[in-house]
């Protein structure tokens, strides 16, 4: 019997295999697909169908003609994944990979805020569980957030939740007043403001790219502030040849194969322990992990049929929206 109590498949690896060339073939063979966040280690990355932010990972889960869904980042994504695709088997290579800014907002509160505030149209982060998003009007992303917020009538009363830096952040660029619940991503929490202008003052040219979940002094210092793929985009685009990135340091390594000529530093946290900051639940995900998860098709996700029913509404919404917002294509 398979065992999965450690939250991944714990079967040791034959010796010599080529483990890399294993995964393209059952690949194959099972008619599977692998999607990986941009914080994913760089060989998930590479060995990856389509690779994306939370935004791109939705749409690409929607679309999939694929028998098998393995999806190399955190919980909340393979569920929203299930709940996009009830018919077809998503796997997680490792269900410990959980995160901060979902478990900061439990769904029996969150439920119960939402009752105190009746008359508010609720948008919540796609990072929330699928108990959450059966609580919510319309799910965004950190990439359609703004737009998605700026569709709604002026006078809307609105619950964003539940990272309260990124519901500022559209607060202050909108001109709305949304109520906020108080969660947040521990990674984008700790980047350090101090250690970002010593390295401004190392490197005079480089510009700060900071993603909208890290706190307010941070955004303020930044030269950009935009979600994963809005930071990429931007690095790609712009004439500058050093940045200096405060968000999850996975992403350097797309930015880096997308621009080879350029220069990034990974912005570092408060504790000074290194000079990166790093999410350890994206991190959990190894190749070993991933050839056992498609070997045996465990761990597979599940979401409870009641709960899918109300959850698949809201992210069809923000898929709706983002598309005839043109953000997205159809």
């Amino acid at each position: 019997m398979i065992s999965i109590e450690k939250g991944y498949v714990d079967e040791p690896i034959e010796e010599g295999i080529d483990v890399r060339s294993e995964i393209m073939r059952l690949k194959k063979e099972k008619n599977a697909v692998i999607m990986a966040h941009y914080y994913q280690r760089p060989e998930i990355q590479d060995i990856a169908d389509y690779i994306g932010d939370s935004l791109a990972l939705a749409q690409m889960a929607a679309k999939s003609e694929a028998d098998v869904i393995v999806m190399c980042g955190v919980h909340f994504m393979g569920e929203t994944a299930k709940i996009l695709c009830p018919d077809k088997k998503v796997i997680v290579p490792d269900m410990s990979a959980g995160c901060s800014l979902a478990d900061s907002c439990p769904a029996q509160e969150f439920a119960e805020f939402v009752k105190q505030h009746s008359g508010y149209t609720v948008i919540s982060y796609v990072n929330t569980s699928a108990a959450v998003k059966a609580y919510t009007d319309i799910v965004v992303t950190s990439s359609n957030a703004k737009q998605i917020v700026e569709s709604l009538p002026k006078e809307e009363k609105i619950i964003f939740g539940p990272d309260r830096n990124l519901g500022n952040y559209i607060n202050s660029v909108t001109g709305r007043e949304m109520l906020l619940w108080d969660g947040a991503c521990h990674v984008h929490e700790q980047f350090s403001i101090q250690k970002i202008i010593d390295l401004k003052k190392l490197h005079g040219d480089a510009k700060v790219l900071v993603h909208p979940e890290c706190r307010k002094p941070v955004q303020m210092i930044a030269d950009k502030v935009g979600s994963t793929q809005a930071l990429l985009n931007f690095a790609i685009d712009d004439e500058c040849s050093t940045f200096i990135v405060a968000t999850e340091s996975g992403i350097l390594h797309e930015m880096q194969k997308r621009c080879p000529q350029k220069t990034f530093i990974p912005a570092p946290p408060e504790d000074g322990k290194c000079s990166c900051n790093e999410c350890a639940y994206m991190k959990l995900i190894t190749l070993e992990k991933l050839y056992n998860s498609l070997k045996y098709e465990l761990p597979e996700i599940s979401v409870d049929e009641e709960i899918a029913k109300k959850a698949i509404k809201p992210i069809k919404r923000m898929l709706d929206i983002s598309a005839n917002l043109g953000i997205i294509k159809k």
